[in-house]
This record gives C-alpha cells, sequence and structure tokens, in this order.
C-alpha cells in the first residue's frame, strides 16, 4: 500500500466533494442503458466508424460547471487501452482510473467510491485486456518481483494461479487477464462497504470487460 497516495486521496476528497456539491448530477440513464451505450461505441469503434462525441467548445464550457460522468472505468495504464476511444466516448462521459494490471489497491478503489458517491455514477467497468504486460511480468516472475512493482504482481498472482488451476483457451497470460478483470470487480465490492452497499441497493453496477488489442473488441465477462 502507498500510504502517501492514500494520505493525499484522503485529504483531497472533501475538497472534492465540496466543489461538485453545487452540480448534483441528475437523474440519467440505468446501469444496463449505459452498458449498452458503452457496447455500442466499442461496435463503432470496431467498424471504424466512431462518432468522437462531446469534444466541442460548447461541451468544454458545459464542463468547466461541473462533470457527470455517464460511467466509471478501473482499467490498465496500458498506452493501446485508452477508454475514451475504445468506447467511443468524450470529454465529462468516463470517470477514468487507470493503474498497470487494472489491481485495486486502497487509492483506486478510493478513486472509483469518489465516482460513485459524488459524482453519481451508477456503472463500473473494470476493463483488462489481451497481452497485459503487467499479467505476463507476473506469470514470467512467479509472482514474486522487487520495489513498487511487487505491489501489483501480489495482487495479479492469484489470478495468474487460478489460471493454471483451470486452464483456458486462450494460453495463460490471456486466461488470467480475464480472471484478474473478475477478481478486481469483485475486490471493488469486497473492499469497500461504500461500493458493497450501492451494488447491494442495486444502484451501482460492477462488471469486468477484456479488451482485445488486434480487433478492438471489448468482450464483457457473464
Amino acid at each position: 500500500m502507498n500510504l502517501r497516495r492514500l494520505a493525499v486521496l484522503a485529504a483531497a476528497l472533501p475538497i472534492l466533494a465540496a466543489a461538485e456539491e453545487h452540480h448534483a448530477a441528475p437523474a440519467g440513464p440505468t446501469p444496463d442503458a449505459v452498458l449498452k451505450e458503452l457496447q455500442a461505441g466499442n461496435a463503432r469503434f470496431v467498424g471504424g466508424k466512431p462518432k468522437h462525441p462531446d469534444a466541442s467548445r460548447a461541451r468544454r464550457a458545459e464542463l468547466a460547471k461541473g462533470q457527470h460522468p455517464k460511467a466509471a472505468v478501473l482499467g490498465c495504464a496500458d498506452s493501446r487501452v485508452p477508454p475514451e476511444l475504445v468506447f467511443d466516448e468524450g470529454l465529462g462521459d468516463l470517470f477514468v482510473v487507470r493503474v498497470a494490471g487494472n489491481v485495486a489497491d486502497p487509492v483506486d478503489v478510493g478513486s472509483i467510491e469518489y465516482a460513485v458517491e459524488h459524482l453519481g455514477v451508477g456503472l463500473v467497468v473494470v476493463l483488462g485486456h489481451h497481452s497485459c504486460g503487467a499479467v505476463k511480468a507476473t506469470a514470467d516472475a512467479g509472482g514474486k518481483a522487487e520495489g513498487n512493482i511487487g505491489a501489483i504482481v501480489s495482487e495479479i498472482a492469484p489470478a495468474v494461479e487460478q489460471a493454471k488451476a483451470s486452464p483456458g483457451k486462450e494460453g495463460l497470460v490471456d486466461d488470467a487477464v480475464h480472471v484478474n478483470a473478475r477478481r478486481t470487480a469483485g475486490a471493488l465490492v469486497e473492499r469497500s462497504p461504500v461500493l458493497k452497499k450501492a451494488v447491494e441497493e442495486k444502484k451501482v453496477k460492477i462488471v469486468a470487460a477484456v479488451y482485445d488489442l488486434k480487433t478492438g473488441q471489448v468482450e464483457f465477462e457473464k
């Protein structure tokens, strides 16, 4: 755990919340409706017909008054998987948290809590991707690594072990990518009373998904 990052986030959350309280989000679409919008956006991206929405001057001016993202995405830091492009969304549409291996450490969980509690986000997507370097490094290192990278590896190692125990059809790394996305989605609920309550009250839906680097398609886990 990075205690300094956690302390900074804890201190910043009340300030961020105060800045947003005057811009409470109006009732928006249901989590399932938002999920369909993301799937439709990904289909446009895959088909080479993206709309690149919400990038105008008017949109920037609107967002200067406050943000009301439709979904939060906890994704990998990999440069090849930018959620706004993958889902064909624009400025202010997605609240994005990116970290190598799309793991859920306290700072990442706190960021998602903020999106749910203070921005009214009803859908959270944990987005992994094929050929993930963090997952491959974990598999190659046997679940152990030096320095701060070790914190990432230790989060991913159980997914690699699970994939080894129950092999799929995509090879160890990509099998583990799917498992890791599902485990992280579960960890968000397990590690956060705030998110657990929101899920139980059906105010929030948390889903896992995996991006195919070659096709551009996002596969949502069942």
